[in-house]
């Protein structure tokens, strides 16, 4: 959290969170040329790093200009080619964005919902894919609307074992810095997640990283990406280039961002805390305030503890107050909230 003086609002939204002084800082650094070699070399400690943080050592990360949203539509467009079926598992909202982007692009898409508050069981998961070949699973780790947390450890296994060509997609915009995420150790094909939430850098950034089996699926392909923008054939040779310390360009990148998120990441990984000391603190820290909410009658959304985030909250208000009742209160004391994101529970 920043120590700037600031006559704001308090933040207590999944995202964008409050940054760190030497984050904002970074984030004014002076303007440079992305095609200089000092952008060039920081750019190239992202990418490594980004793959260091998910445990990985040879999937290929993507730093593009743009929302979490841009690593829906560049799983949809590069790896899902049309007429092809993709698995869309549930557990909340955002499932539904990717379902949508999917077929936008073509791509026939069957959801397994599961029940408010909870996570697709693997037995359905197994029972669905033995029904019909599937090119990708995609699954929601923290879903924001709910703050249900997927087992993204087991749900690979299930995969691999019942249908092993079929891609593991993970939507991590929620979870990325403050969930365990082991992209080669469980057999995850893409990850992909945005700056603004446990990254900590300001919003703009679109982040995925993608296996080597990823992405020779996508150099097998048939059909044309039919994106521009987000085409992995405009993006790999830049990305690479950038990674070997040597800038390249297709479209100009978030410079300043991409500073930022340096800072941000030398933070994480080079700081005074590991990572799995981060995840406990995560961890800790959440079940205290899961649990001060309940003892003044809020109710978590998740069923059960095995399924809650523990890098935000999801709660139904006590009986007898509503969203409306609730947000104007907290902003009028400076404390922003978020509500009404998942549509089945809005009003609660």
């Amino acid at each position: 959290m920043s120590t700037v003086l600031c006559f704001c609002l308090r933040g207590i939204i999944p995202g964008p969170i409050e940054f760190t002084d030497e984050v904002l800082f970074a984030n004014a650094h002076p303007s440079m040329s992305h095609m200089s070699p000092d952008f060039a070399r920081v750019f190239g400690d992202c990418i490594r790093m980004t793959r260091q943080l998910l445990y990985s050592e040879d999937a290929q990360p993507f730093l593009i200009a743009g929302s979490g949203t841009l690593g829906q539509d560049q799983v949809s467009a590069n790896l899902v080619e049309p007429g092809e079926n993709a698995l869309v598992l549930h557990s909340g909202c955002f499932a539904d964005s990717f379902a949508d982007c999917l077929q936008t692009y073509g791509a026939n898409v069957d959801q397994i919902k599961a029940e408010i508050g909870g996570a697709v069981k693997e037995a359905d998961i197994e029972n669905a894919l033995q029904a019909k070949k599937y090119k990708i699973v995609t699954v929601t780790h923290v879903d924001t609307s709910s703050a249900v947390l997927s087992d993204i450890k087991a749900i690979p296994n299930v995969v691999k074992r019942v249908s092993p060509d079929t891609l593991v997609v993970v939507d991590a915009v929620c979870s990325v810095a403050s969930e365990e995420i082991q992209m080669g150790a469980w057999g995850i094909d893409v990850v992909l997640t945005a700056s603004q939430k446990g990254l900590g850098t300001p919003p703009g950034l679109s982040i995925l990283v993608a296996s080597q089996k990823a992405v020779q699926v996508f150099e097998n392909r048939s059909t044309p990406v039919t994106t521009y923008y987000g085409s992995w054939k405009k993006w790999l040779p830049v990305t690479k280039a950038y990674e070997n310390n040597s800038a390249a360009y297709f479209a100009t990148p978030p410079v300043n961002l991409i500073y930022a998120f340096h800072a941000s990441l030398t933070q994480i990984m080079q700081g005074s805390v590991s990572l799995e000391q981060r995840f406990k603190l995560h961890q800790e820290v959440s079940r205290r305030v899961k649990k001060a909410a309940e003892e003044i009658g809020f109710k978590g959304v998740p069923l059960s503890e095995d399924v809650q985030a523990n890098g935000m909250s999801a709660l139904y208000l006590p009986d007898g107050f509503t969203v409306s009742d609730i947000v104007p209160r907290l902003l009028k004391k400076g404390v922003v909230v978020a509500g009404r994101l998942h549509a089945s529970i809005k009003g609660q």
